[in-house]
């Protein structure tokens, strides 16, 4: 059994090997994680569901793209889910799940991740 800072080192170096698109996608969904799980009851099991379906969406994409030659489409599909998410979080925010301050936290590294994903797209 691994104590708690053994795993950290672990989960720290694999992440430092990843794609940097990769990496701050994963890093997005530690940040966010904490959020949703904070939404009021009526809008967790909906809207949190949802927002958390498309967050391990656009990761499995991301890796699906990493190992394929076409990855084109898989990659148009993220920015599409990217697009989602960005209307989600909106909503939340609309209905005060999300405070304002963690809305422009989370909107400003949402779109760094898709300006990533558009420069993997035109290389």
């Amino acid at each position: 059994i691994f104590s708690g800072g053994e795993v950290n080192v672990v989960a720290q170096f694999s992440a430092a090997d990843e794609l940097p698109v990769i990496r701050a996608h994963y890093e997005f969904m530690l940040l966010i994680q904490p959020q949703v799980s904070k939404f009021p009851r009526d809008h967790r099991h909906s809207l949190g569901r949802q927002i958390e379906d498309l967050l391990h969406g656009v990761l499995r994409n991301l890796i699906r793209a990493k190992f394929s030659r076409e990855r084109r489409g898989i990659l148009e599909q993220v920015n599409i889910d990217l697009e989602l998410l960005r209307f989600e979080l909106r909503f939340a925010k609309d209905q005060r799940c999300l405070a304002i301050r963690n809305y422009g936290v989370l909107t400003e590294r949402l779109i760094e991740i898709g300006r990533q994903v558009g420069g993997w797209l035109k290389s």
